[in-house]
């Protein structure tokens, strides 16, 4: 299965990293963020990528174009201009197929996805995420539910955890609960970022090409009740502030980050 990354956005409000490399090239314990996600997907034997270059995309293309000898040990014949031989590595990353797409430096989420679509097989199912969130969303589980729902589109929804402590009371004035760093997730559901869509889809975007996937597209898809929804009660966090950078970095640093989690999907979404 192929899977669209958006990797085209400015990165505004993670400016102090943005400033000279786009966001998903910003890297969580030494790695760039779009690695960590790709990795995701691979975990669950998706390895097509089609990456939706803009802001700043040649950095993306230079990273890839280069990927095997950053990554892999390499045996050069000085004798033979070009002649280079690479060694055996664990690294799944070798198994992936990248196409890199330039889709404009202001080019709207929606119309960054028509723009790459050339590259789907077509009729085929396809995946589509962001080049900035990571989870440990069951993406085998995800594709299985979206196929069973007969939807043109499935979006994954998550409960973001709070940001801040949290204190109950009683109405009266007396505090009854003061948790400062929750561990639960109180907030609404909202996309997680993570889709499956079906080839039929498409035209939506045809429709809306200035528009961002989020408006107009899904919107519409809602009101033709061809939009599906996953709920995910897992890990989940997007890279939008440094704060969040500091966040992913810890986990990356542990050494067993939760987005490389394989958790089991709960029965609530069997239906």
């Amino acid at each position: 299965m192929q899977v669209i990354v958006l990797c085209g956005g400015l990165g505004t409000r993670l400016r102090e990293h943005t400033e000279s490399r786009p966001k998903p090239m910003v890297e969580v314990g030494g790695v760039p963020i779009i690695v960590h996600i790709m990795r995701m997907y691979s975990a669950a034997s998706f390895r097509e990528f089609i990456l939706c270059l803009g802001y700043k995309g040649k950095i993306i293309k230079e990273y890839f174009l280069n990927y095997e000898a950053m990554s892999r040990d390499f045996t050069v014949d000085l004798g033979s201009p070009g002649a280079v031989q690479y060694h055996p590595s664990a690294q799944e990353a070798h198994e992936w197929r990248v196409t890199l797409a330039d889709t404009g430096e202001t080019t709207m989420t929606g119309e960054r996805i028509r723009r790459a679509s050339k590259y789907l097989r077509a009729g085929e199912t396809f995946a589509v995420t962001y080049g900035d969130g990571v989870a440990d969303v069951p993406l085998e589980e995800v594709l299985a539910f979206h196929r069973r729902q007969g939807k043109l589109a499935t979006v994954t929804g998550v409960r973001p955890p709070s940001r801040f402590g949290e204190i109950e009371h009683d109405g009266a004035g007396l505090v009854r609960v003061f948790n400062e760093k929750p561990n639960a997730m109180h907030q609404g559901l909202i996309s997680g970022g993570f889709f499956f869509f079906e080839a039929a889809f498409l035209r939506y975007l045809d429709d809306h090409p200035t528009s961002p996937l989020e408006r107009e597209p899904l919107e519409r898809c809602v009101r033709d009740g061809q939009l599906a929804v996953y709920e995910h009660h897992g890990f989940w966090e997007c890279m939008d502030t440094h704060r969040d950078w500091e966040h992913l970095e810890s986990y990356a640093r542990s050494g067993a980050p939760p987005w490389l989690r394989r958790p089991s999907a709960p029965a609530g979404q069997r239906p």
